[in-house]
């Protein structure tokens, strides 16, 4: 039987014939080619888009290019450019038949993201940017877009499908437009998301991409040759009326399904059916209308109110549109794009002139508008390169324009070119041009132990998920903020860069108390301040200030340390990867939490504490009289171990506490540590006389303390250290202990050979580890002792801003 009958009808038209019922093949050894069959041979292409556009991905990443490169590029390989000109490979994977079904996938992976991209935009945003955003992203638009009509002259000559009119505006569109989506994660990549210029050219571009889709909705409507102008205009006015529609109708629809839901409950599966049907029907209407359909999904996403229900449409959706139907449709538009349409040197230098007026066009609007607002020449010219982003939309309008013969094959390929040149170049021009002013200056209070006990004590809190909080809280209370030394907290939210805009969306978190969430990542973000807000309202001698760090987990410790830099704090305090299950066990929450743990600790500016967490006193009543815990602290010797007491120290002076020093002494049969050797040697006779001082120092001022009972312990190898520590009083709640780093000590010998986490050190890892007896939260200390290129703690400088 024969699958495909192609006739040429008028020279250039194809008609293309297929089997209906040949979906699902009956096998290969029935003598069947699975790729003449629609569903195989739509996994395949699938699995080649996705595999091509994750290999680039990866391969582009040294380079900090966005995923909307990878994917469109992805699809140009694969396309008529390149392995696509090899006809055995087109007929066999894309063959034309094949590619209505993978056009289709991609138009319902765009209609549905273009509706999560509506339910995230948060329009009181817009409201609430600022004169100066407005008039950025005006500046940025209009020279760009003047600059493509003028182009269009040129390049509209070579097609005569047409009208001059239409293509102005479709040129227009593509040059002048910022992508928001690919300029969030391009700031993030840059750590430029929580600078000044970051916010200005997010509001800007949140601005830039709400006028895209007015002129989309009205270079669609006018995108029609065959449209007379009375038909563009009723195109027009039943878009207004979809949207008053929606507005007046569907909105208060969506309120009476919220109202309907009791508050804390999940939606139910039949209100979210309905709304991901209407979706669909609302991509229909504006399809029939005359405009995109994916117009329609966008405004239905764009009237559902932030919040919960928000929130659960994104965690349905956004993995697996976002993942997986999304780059089908920048690969189909690579698949569309043949390089090899464009021809003579005459197009090309027009190309490239295109690219470079529309560049310096969106550059010098901006940097007018920037200088106006006297703004830095250098951050103005910053600006403007950023504005030069492109993504989604523009390749909605370049493929609007080509299914509907507004662009030929040359001018879609020279448009898909240009998106792609000016948004791949504008990462390595901005680092190489912008590199933010950094003030590495030396201060003296690196460490708990250098800080003077009667001035304020700077700590850097880091917090994963809202589960760190309660015992992070309960810390900070037993750290004794007192109105002579009072603790300055900063708490930092890790957030992971992934590919969602949603995740960005936190940083215009300048909401007023109240409203509502944007999503997962903001709902976590509240949780977290409120929680800390909440502790400073009723603690004495505290200051919270919160804020969020978004990064790919590999440079998350970058954003730590600049920010413990510039704060000039002493302490940074970080969950441990592993969290308490209910049978007691350690369980790993996210194994790239420990990576961001270990680099933390290689380049930190100063000291830094693992928490591991079991809960301190299972008590978060926060007011100050109520606090009651057990402290001991496990002393070996070293910096690390100076370090954890002299923060035990600072907490024994709040009344409520007791402290249990436990010092560990070698016995006459232990070994010499000369035979243990370890990584990162410090000498160990050295560090001998500082032990003795600080030891004799800490009992000296602490004699007549009846809550402080310190006690020395002789042990003379690992096995007699691990009998002396099991066999402690178990009423402690918290153990505070040393890292020992580079420490050889006869007392741990052994020890480190079973280590499950070498960054808590060997008595650290004993404690944390499931086998402990007793289920104590521990915080490991490593003290900072200098690096080259910045202060030590000797450092002469200012131990106050």
């Amino acid at each position: 039987m024969k699958q495909e009958i192609s006739t040429t009808n008028k020279a250039d038209e194809t008609i293309v014939c297929y089997v209906p019922n040949m979906i699902t093949t009956n096998g290969v050894w029935q003598g069947d080619n699975p790729l003449d069959f629609s569903l195989p041979l739509f996994i395949l292409q699938l699995t080649m888009v996705i595999v091509t556009t994750r290999l680039l991905v990866f391969i582009l990443k040294p380079l900090r290019q966005p995923r909307v490169i990878s994917e469109i590029v992805g699809g140009i390989i694969l396309g008529p450019s390149l392995l696509g000109s090899n006809p055995a490979f087109a007929d066999a994977v894309f063959p034309l038949r094949g590619v209505m079904l993978l056009e289709t996938m991609a138009n319902v992976g765009l209609l549905y993201f273009l509706f999560l991209v509506g339910v995230e935009m948060d329009i009181s945003v817009i409201r609430r940017t600022g004169k100066k955003s407005l008039a950025l992203a005006a500046a940025g638009m209009i020279l760009p877009f003047l600059i493509g009509g003028g182009f269009s002259f040129l390049i509209h000559k070579k097609s005569q499908h047409m009208s001059e009119g239409t293509f102005i505006l479709f040129l227009g569109v593509v040059l002048s437009v910022t992508a928001f989506p690919v300029l969030a994660r391009i700031l993030a990549e840059l750590k430029l998301i929580n600078t000044e210029l970051g916010r200005i050219a997010l509001s800007s571009a949140l601005l830039n991409d709400m006028c895209a889709w007015i002129l989309l909705a009205f270079a669609i409507a006018f995108g029609d040759n065959n449209k007379t102008p009375l038909s563009s205009l009723w195109v027009i006015l039943s878009g207004v009326a979809f949207v008053i529609f929606c507005i007046f109708i569907v909105r208060p629809g969506i309120f009476w399904m919220i109202q309907r839901t009791p508050e804390g409950e999940t939606f139910s599966e039949f209100y979210i059916c309905v709304i991901l049907t209407g979706v669909m029907i609302a991509g229909f209407i504006t399809d029939a209308i005359g405009i995109h359909s994916v117009f329609g999904a966008f405004v239905f996403g764009l009237v559902i109110p932030n919040g919960p229900l928000g929130l659960t449409l994104i965690e349905k959706l956004e993995d697996f549109v976002s993942g997986l139907l999304l780059p089908l449709f920048f690969a189909i538009s690579g698949l569309k794009t043949d390089v090899r349409a464009i021809k003579g040197t005459f197009t090309w230098g027009i190309l490239l002139l295109v690219i470079i007026l529309a560049c310096a066009g969106k550059i010098a609007g901006t940097l007018v508008v920037a200088m106006f607002y006297q703004m830095p020449v250098r951050e103005g010219v910053t600006l403007g390169l950023l504005m030069n982003t492109k993504g989604l939309v523009e390749m909605i309008v370049l493929n609007v324009g080509k299914d509907q013969q507004v662009l030929d094959d040359e001018s879609f390929a020279m448009m898909v070119i240009i998106t792609v040149i000016m948004t791949a170049i504008i990462t390595p021009i901005v680092t190489t041009i912008y590199k933010p002013a950094r003030r590495f200056l030396p201060y003296k209070q690196r460490t708990i132990q250098s800080s003077k006990t009667d001035s304020e004590l700077r700590l850097l809190v880091c917090i994963h998920t809202p589960r760190n909080v309660p015992t992070m809280i309960n810390l900070l209370e037993a750290s004794h903020p007192t109105k002579s030394s009072p603790i300055c907290v900063y708490v930092l939210h890790l957030v992971e860069l992934t590919g969602r805009a949603s995740a960005m969306l936190i940083v215009h978190n300048t909401r007023k108390s109240g409203r509502p969430a944007l999503n997962r990542t903001q709902a976590q973000s509240d949780h977290i301040i409120n929680a800390f807000e909440n502790y400073e309202q009723h603690a004495g001698s505290v200051s919270v200030q919160p804020l969020t760090a978004i990064s790919p987990y590999s440079t998350m410790h970058e954003d730590i340390c600049n920010l413990a830099e510039d704060k000039r704090v002493a302490l940074i305090i970080i969950p441990f990867h592993k969290h308490q299950t209910v049978d007691g066990g350690m369980e790993a929450t996210n194994p790239a939490f420990r990576m961001v743990n270990q680099n933390l600790q290689a380049n930190a500016p100063c000291s830094v504490g693992i928490l591991v967490d079991r809960g301190l006193n299972g008590s978060t009543r926060l007011a100050a009289g109520q606090v009651s815990h057990h402290i001991a602290v496990l002393y070996f010797g070293g910096p690390d171990d100076r370090e954890a007491l002299a923060y035990a120290w600072r907490m024994s002076e709040h009344p409520g506490i007791s402290l249990t020093v436990m010092r560990f002494v070698p016995g006459g049969d232990a070994i010499d540590p000369a035979t243990h050797p370890t990584s990162d040697p410090i000498d160990n006779d050295k560090e001998k006389q500082p032990d003795e001082e600080f030891i004799n120092d800490f009992r000296m001022k602490t004699v007549s303390d009846e809550s402080i009972v310190y006690s020395e312990k002789v042990a003379n190898n690992g096995e007699e250290t691990v009998a002396a520590i099991r066999a402690m009083d178990t009423a402690h709640d918290l153990f505070i202990v040393g890292r020992g780093q580079g420490m050889s000590s006869p007392l741990t010998a052994g020890l480190t050979d079973w280590s499950e986490c070498p960054e808590l050190g060997a008595i650290g890892d004993l404690l944390a580890s499931s086998d402990f007896a007793a289920t104590v939260s521990v915080l490991v200390v490593q003290q900072y002792v200098g690096n080259e290129g910045i202060g030590t703690p000797d450092t002469p400088g200012h131990a106050d801003d």
